[in-house]
């Protein structure tokens, strides 16, 4: 038996006992609560339309309620040719999973585990990178400073001569921003006339500032999800005589362009190799014990001033 973080209602977290699938087990060291699609499970706002694509490996149960869900693992394996070695896997949070032998992703070791947390965040970072096309020099502008954002604004800034910026409405993110090697600006004094610009806030007035940073021709991602809200988008005014694209990205699709030569696996483990830099544990600001997750989990996801939270499970050494 192992306890399980599940999402029984809007707003409620439970922690319930279940079986351990077969396969090989981990004892989880640490979990990531990834805040924005956790937010929208936690309140039931995940559009009917998308319950199937929406489901995550190893969950169990059915949206909106009760399931348990969550994709941000990172454990010791007790079992088969990885024994007693860091793994990461996307697998909701639970204490020990059972998951198949090719499930797993060593964790490099100089990639310590709680950093680990931030691979499916980062794997999408990558993601939203290969479809935004930024290339050595650009002009990036990100949208957004949650996790996301910033783990593309760090991306495009190690870039050769890329001069990146990334816009919030929290000032305090300013120096982070900086530490990760990107500027920062608050939407009045969002930059203009960029080569590409992303948008990760999830906001109507977010998506408006991104449109109007974008010069001429140039590229707007759209890497928030929404949920099952109506968003309205700013696509009048000089939008069409600037001849701006304005495209989406979603971390469960390989860009067509890369499906010939990249697996899932493998931008998984390239995910996992680009955490060696320490610059990434500034993203992670709060810790929750696991078995107080059904007490604390609900008013994290409900913090808008917090970053990547992990849970810390009884494993831990």
């Amino acid at each position: 038996m192992s306890n399980a973080l599940w999402y029984v209602g809007a707003g409620q977290v439970a922690l319930r006992p279940g079986e351990v699938a077969a396969g090989i087990r981990v004892a989880a060291l640490y979990s990531g609560l990834s805040r924005g699609t956790e937010r929208l499970v936690l309140n039931g706002k995940v559009p009917v339309s998308e319950h199937s694509r929406m489901r995550c490996p190893h969950q169990e149960g059915t949206f909106p309620f009760p399931v348990k869900y969550g994709y941000c693992f990172v454990g010791r394996a007790l079992d088969g040719a990885l024994k007693g070695e860091p793994v990461f896997l996307l697998h909701p949070h639970q204490e020990i999973a059972g998951v198949p032998a090719e499930a797993l992703h060593r964790v490099p070791a100089d990639v310590p585990p709680r950093r680990a947390v931030l691979t499916a965040n980062l794997e999408t970072a990558l993601n939203v990178i290969w479809d935004s096309g930024v290339s050595a020099g650009d002009r990036v502008t990100i949208v957004g400073a949650g996790v996301l954002g910033l783990l593309v604004a760090k991306l495009a800034a190690d870039m050769p001569g890329t001069d990146v910026t990334v816009v919030d409405i929290r000032t305090d993110r300013g120096t982070l921003s900086q530490q990760l090697g990107a500027a920062f600006a608050t939407p009045d004094a969002a930059p203009q006339d960029q080569d590409v610009v992303i948008h990760t806030s999830a906001s109507a007035a977010g998506l408006r500032t991104a449109i109007a940073a974008a010069g001429d021709e140039a590229t707007v991602v759209e890497a928030s999800w929404y949920g099952d809200g109506d968003t309205p988008v700013a696509l009048g005014g000089a939008f069409h005589a600037r001849r701006l694209k304005l495209i989406s990205s979603q971390v469960g699709r390989i860009p067509p362009n890369r499906q010939p030569r990249w697996s899932y696996r493998r931008r998984i483990e390239a995910a996992l190799g680009l955490l060696r830099d320490p610059l990434f544990d500034l993203l992670i600001t709060s810790e929750i014990d696991f078995l107080k997750a059904a007490d604390l989990v609900p008013a994290a996801l409900a913090d808008s001033n917090g970053l990547m939270t992990v849970l810390r499970y009884p494993n831990k050494d």
